[in-house]
């Protein structure tokens, strides 16, 4: 058996068919709705107390602050109630010894100075119109404040729109009394101890955002119904029937949020679906990956599907035809059989031998490159992990394996995008007469429209093609249900996203 043949061989073990794509859409739809009625579950189904999305009419000036690691971002976004925006922001190292603080407050204290500084240049003349109204005793009611959504990418137990308690620090920050305490209320109370007329409106979810953000953007009149991330990380939420979220009957501690609209959107958590492997792809390669990680045995989707992965199992699967002995991979018996004329060797220290060693950039240059020879891969080879001299078949062979990873990692993203379009009846909802959409011979009311993020879905050669194909190989979908799904970038959701969930829970009126 020749090399390309052994490459075709291993990445069989990668191929998910479409009865495979329909087993895990139902399995998938099954752990949404267990999800939805008890917490605990693999799927976690976080009500976030937003029950509305945007339709690109609203207007006003909003805040959002995001912290998410070692950087605190402050933003301003003006709506202007055509679809569009303005943004201006400010990014601030936050000093390690405020990540390691002795208490909450040090850190809380030196965010809202923060946005003190932020007002005080961007919004100058509310900051002061706010202080002389304090100093001569005058109205300082709420409807004078700013409302802001505060993005807070750390684990907590989010109980109201605007209220949730932290579960553990991670990123490196260690602040102790902080565990257990609400987030929203230690920032609002150094906001108030500056006297800022700014009100912590919303804790957000940064793919929550990401739905909000592509509902305000997208073209026609149809409201998202779903925000996905596929980059490092993979997730999802989307818009699901407030009767189906039952468990909010069981939460006691749960605040009040608008019932009227008759939905909630929900943070799926979707990376830790069927974590038992019920459906899921399961490669020795996989095996390895997971026994070998911080969190063995749990994110089994994302560890499948996400960017921070693609490369360890790409490498897992090199390496394994690399010690294979009946594989000819980087091996030349002389320089007489490799084409460059000199023999492929591996330096010793190369990132093939290191977990984390191959970045999934790696593949998105692999899978892209239609260079003579695959000259560009040979290069990456050399470049990137120390292979020198690989062959045309030795890289034609890696091109192989990268395209049947990142396909199988794009059909698997299908599965979640097709299990929500599914579940909530969105494509059985049928349309009048109505102006044409962008997608041809389909009316704009009939579009499902979803917004994506994150750097595969963005970046990776047809990843999108790919989760299109196994869309219209689901049941419940179809080449007819495939024309109708308008998949669309939706970009900062912890800013712009942030500051429309800051608006809806502010019940600012569209176009007001």
């Amino acid at each position: 058996m020749g090399l390309l043949d052994d490459a075709r061989r291993v990445a069989a073990e990668f191929e998910y068919s479409a009865n495979d794509v329909n087993k895990g859409v139902k399995e998938f739809i099954r752990q949404m709705d267990e999800g939805l009625q008890e917490t605990g579950k693999s799927m976690s189904q976080i009500p976030t107390y937003v029950t509305a999305v945007p339709n690109g009419t609203e207007k006003g000036v909003y805040l959002a602050v995001d912290l998410g690691g070692t950087n605190f971002r402050v933003c301003s976004i003006k709506l202007n109630g055509d679809t569009t925006f303005s943004l201006t922001q400010s990014k601030i190292a936050i000093p390690h010894e405020m990540m390691v603080a002795k208490t909450s407050k040090e850190l809380f204290a030196f965010l809202a100075r923060q946005i003190e500084s932020f007002l005080k240049i961007h919004h100058s003349d509310h900051f002061e119109e706010h202080h002389r109204r304090r100093q001569n005793g005058d109205d300082t009611a709420d409807e004078h404040f700013l409302q802001l959504g505060f993005t807070f990418s750390f684990p907590v137990h989010q109980i109201s729109i605007n209220k949730g308690h932290l579960i553990r620090w991670t990123k490196g920050f260690d602040i102790a009394d902080a565990i257990g305490k609400d987030v929203c209320s230690l920032l609002q109370s150094e906001i108030d101890a500056l006297h800022l007329p700014v009100k912590v409106a919303a804790l957000v979810n940064d793919t929550v955002g990401t739905l909000m953000a592509r509902s305000y953007t997208s073209p026609g009149k149809t409201g998202t119904l779903l925000g996905a991330i596929f980059g490092t990380g993979t997730n999802g939420a989307y818009v699901e029937k407030l009767e189906k979220v039952t468990k909010l009957k069981k939460v006691k501690e749960g605040g009040d949020f608008d019932a009227s609209t008759g939905n909630m959107i929900v943070n799926t958590e979707w990376g830790s679906f069927d974590n038992d492997l019920s459906v899921l792809p399961n490669t020795p390669y996989d095996i390895a990956l997971d026994k070998d990680s911080n969190n063995p045995g749990i994110q089994m989707f994302e560890k499948r599907v996400s960017g921070m992965f693609l490369g360890e199992v790409l490498r897992r699967a090199i390496l394994s035809m690399i010690q294979d002995g009946r594989t000819e991979l980087f091996k030349d018996e002389s320089s007489g059989t490799n084409d460059v004329h000199s023999t492929c060797t591996i330096a010793e220290d190369s990132p093939l031998y290191k977990q984390w060693g191959i970045d999934t950039s790696f593949l998105s240059i692999a899978h892209e490159d239609q260079s003579a020879g695959h000259h560009i891969t040979r290069q990456a080879l050399n470049r990137d992990l120390g292979v020198d001299a690989a062959s045309s078949e030795d890289a034609q062979a890696i091109k192989i394996l990268v395209e049947a990873i990142g396909k199988r990692s794009a059909r698997l993203s299908a599965v979640a995008i097709g299990a929500v379009i599914t579940s909530t009846g969105n494509l059985s909802l049928t349309a009048g007469e109505g102006s044409r959409g962008e997608e041809k011979g389909v009316f704009e009311e009939e579009v499902v429209d979803i917004g994506v993020d994150g750097s595969l879905v963005e970046y990776y050669p047809g990843f999108e093609e790919y989760i299109r194909e196994a869309l219209r190989e689901i049941e419940s979908i179809g080449e007819r249900g495939e024309k109708r799904i308008r998949i669309g970038i939706a970009k900062d959701g912890s800013g712009v996203g942030a500051a429309l969930i800051a608006l809806v829970a502010g019940g600012r009126e569209a176009g007001s």
